[in-house]
């Protein structure tokens, strides 16, 4: 019996080097490549609510130096113990104090200035929020624009606010300074960096 199944938790990775570096990847990927939607391919049990994506991410980017903040839908026992255990984690109660925060899309959770923003010295100490959502393809017609995406890529997140786009493009004009975001959802993550801008509409037409 392993130590987290001995304290009553579920244990994190099947494997722990291999899927802890494929998870890795594909989140890399999914901020390197906004818009283009990256499924991952390892399996494990999680503690709700938490999707798969969710708590890999956690798992990946989460350790004893990263404050974390919860939306309350998470801030339960059950999960706070999971991820004190398997990333040694401090969370906070400020969400301005956080390195990460896990949200739903809740709109006074997407009130993306409530988070670190960063300095033009050091926008590195910015947050990184990880949203779970019900979907990744079938929300509104947007697409974005910007680094690492070839001409448009589309964005159909569903369940945002109707002032997610607005909020967010404040966030990309604030750059270097701003949130990044890592969209979850099942077993997929879609990334969306402060470097890239969401149009509302379908992607426009280009040239063959």
């Amino acid at each position: 019996m392993n130590t987290a199944t001995s304290q009553g938790l579920l244990p994190a990775w099947n494997d722990s080097v291999h899927d802890a570096q494929s998870a890795f990847r594909s989140l890399l990927t999914a901020l390197a490549e906004p818009g283009r939607i990256q499924q991952l391919t390892i399996r494990f049990e999680t503690p709700g609510p938490l999707h798969l994506a969710t708590a890999a991410a956690c798992l990946v980017l989460m350790d004893f130096e990263t404050p974390v903040w919860l939306a309350p839908v998470f801030d339960t026992d059950t999960l706070k113990s999971y991820l004190r255990f398997h990333c040694g984690l401090p969370l906070v109660a400020d969400p301005a104090q956080a390195h990460f925060a896990v949200l739903d899309t809740a709109p006074e959770h997407l009130d993306l200035t409530r988070y670190a923003q960063g300095s033009t010295s050091y926008p590195d100490k910015s947050a990184t929020l990880l949203i779970q959502v019900s979907d990744l393809e079938d929300g509104p017609a947007r697409y974005l624009t910007g680094p690492g995406i070839q001409s448009h890529a589309n964005f159909r997140v569903s369940g945002l606010p109707d002032d997610f786009v607005s909020r967010w493009n404040q966030n990309h004009a604030s750059f270097p300074q701003g949130v990044d975001i890592l969209f979850c959802c099942g077993n997929a993550v879609l990334g969306l960096p402060r470097t890239s801008r969401i149009h509302d509409g379908d992607m426009p037409c280009t040239s063959q």
